[in-house]
């Protein structure tokens, strides 16, 4: 006979690996640690197998465990829907958004405003990049749905929106700098597709550089530009005022263009599934050329 999955313990175990530890998911589920602990126990018994095994002062998913946490999020998202679709429901369901940086200040305010005015009763997580960390957030079941860069022709991941070009970007104080013998960079931490293709594209063409300034942040790399530390690499949705394209005029190689994708969850929620709609729409209405 199948064993009946208690519903509280694959929250608390979904719980878990977000907030990346069992102290904070009690916490955050309003139960002691000792609770949690046989949860997790009785989940191994019916489950027949390890779930989780000790890493340093935590505990990490197994294979079987990470398989039960991808299948625990896809009945959770149903039961919490079906509670709130018959009025049982104590607290909202919740659909979870990743998106990159750059669409934080017009595609994630849009895509809420407009979502909520249609659920009013759905909570929205949203999560910043990295950008290359997206992906495998949707693969593995931690986000509902996302916008994400992808390299032009790299993958066939999802839904193609738009493809944006690349720009060597600067503030107007540094532009001249461009014939530098070794161009100074402002870029993200590594891995990122901007970082990648700008280096590649100064190899390719024997340039000489050298990393200015690296920064997990949008505000970072747009702070640089201002103080004349460098050049950067991006798209020109969002770009501020005071920054300008810099690689035109001034012989720097050529850039290639960068994929937006929407990616979804498999077996969303209806919810899920109605705000990767809305999110769709709204990219494609601000971000994609027109």
């Amino acid at each position: 006979m199948n064993p009946t999955f208690d519903i509280e313990a694959l929250r608390a175990v979904v719980a878990g690996i977000d907030l990346r530890g069992f102290a904070r998911a009690a916490a955050h589920l309003g139960r002691s640690q000792s609770a949690v602990s046989m949860q997790l126990k009785k989940l191994e018994q019916q489950a027949g197998t390890p779930l989780f095994i000790r890493k340093g002062r935590g505990l990490v998913p197994t294979e079987a465990g990470e398989a039960l946490a991808a299948y625990a999020r896809r009945i959770l998202a149903l039961n919490d829907e079906a509670a709130l679709a018959v009025g049982a429901a104590v607290t909202s369901a919740t659909v979870r958004l990743g998106l990159p940086q750059d669409f934080f200040d017009d595609v994630m305010l849009a895509t809420l405003t407009a979502f909520s005015r249609r659920h009013p009763d759905v909570h929205v997580e949203v999560r910043a990049g990295p950008n290359y960390r997206l992906s495998d957030e949707i693969a593995a079941g931690r986000l509902d749905g996302a916008v994400a860069f992808y390299t032009d022709g790299a993958r066939p991941e999802g839904e193609l929106l738009c493809k944006l070009p690349m720009r060597w970007l600067a503030h107007e104080s540094v532009r001249q700098r461009a014939g530098d013998d070794r161009l100074p960079l402002v870029l993200f931490e590594h891995p990122c597709l901007f970082r990648q293709a700008a280096l590649a594209a100064l190899d390719g063409a024997g340039r000489r550089w050298r990393v200015a300034v690296t920064t997990p942040s949008l505000p970072g790399i747009w702070a640089a530009l201002r103080s004349g530390l460098g050049m950067a690499v991006r798209t020109d949705h969002g770009l501020p005022g005071d920054i300008a394209h810099a690689g035109e005029d001034v012989g720097l190689p050529a850039l290639p263009a960068i994929e937006v994708r929407l990616l979804r969850a498999e077996n969303a929620s209806n919810a899920a599934d109605a705000l990767c709609d809305v999110l769709r729409d709204d990219t494609l209405r601000l971000v994609a050329p027109a």
